[in-house]
């Protein structure tokens, strides 16, 4: 896991040209910005537009970024920004679903093995939305990767480093015991 000031250097040899350092960052982020535009309940292909534009709009503003260590943050905010003006065009421009659906192929498991899946899924997200937004958005970006930066998570939600991993363990602790509550959890 990087830490928010090689972020940060990755960024400056970036904005000097560095495709390598690019990369790398690209590397580092792209899992926590698809975390993010999915969490903002995008789909698949959504989700890919709104990390590449995020992208994007990073390399337009490369050189604006006034603190290189807080590229994290700044594309963080972007993904979110960007996810809910993708929304907002969904609900202007909603797409005829026969075409689609003739169109699908179906790459999906067993239709037993897909509705128990389903059915803990629905589950588990109906306990996971009853939780508090700052709990859902730290949940979801924590899972992300394997050994967050709680510098650099701190840094994009306004929160004491300290008080990450207590958050952490209080949030999943509140899913357990709503999941172990319901008897339809227990039972799939």
């Amino acid at each position: 896991m990087w830490s928010d000031a090689e972020l940060g250097t990755l960024l400056e040899r970036a904005r000097d040209g560095d495709r390598e350092s690019l990369r790398e960052l690209v590397r580092a982020l792209n899992p926590v910005l698809w975390r993010v535009a999915r969490g903002q309940g995008l789909g698949t292909e959504d989700a890919a537009d709104v990390v590449q534009t995020s992208w994007l709009e990073l390399l337009r503003r490369l050189h604006e970024i006034r603190t290189p260590r807080a590229v994290t943050a700044w594309l963080i905010t972007t993904t979110r920004r960007e996810a809910w003006h993708r929304q907002q065009r969904a609900r202007r421009d909603v797409p005829d679903g026969g075409i689609a659906v003739e169109a699908a192929v179906d790459t999906e498991p067993a239709p037993d093995e897909r509705l128990m899946t389903d059915e803990r899924d629905r589950v588990l997200w109906r306990h996971f939305q009853v939780l508090s937004q700052r709990c859902r958005d730290l949940l979801r970006v924590v899972a992300q990767v394997d050994r967050p930066d709680y510098t650099v998570i701190a840094e994009a939600f306004g929160m004491p480093h300290g008080s990450i991993g207590p958050t952490r363990s209080r949030c999943l602790a509140k899913l357990r015991a709503a999941l172990l509550a319901d008897p339809v959890w227990g039972a799939s």
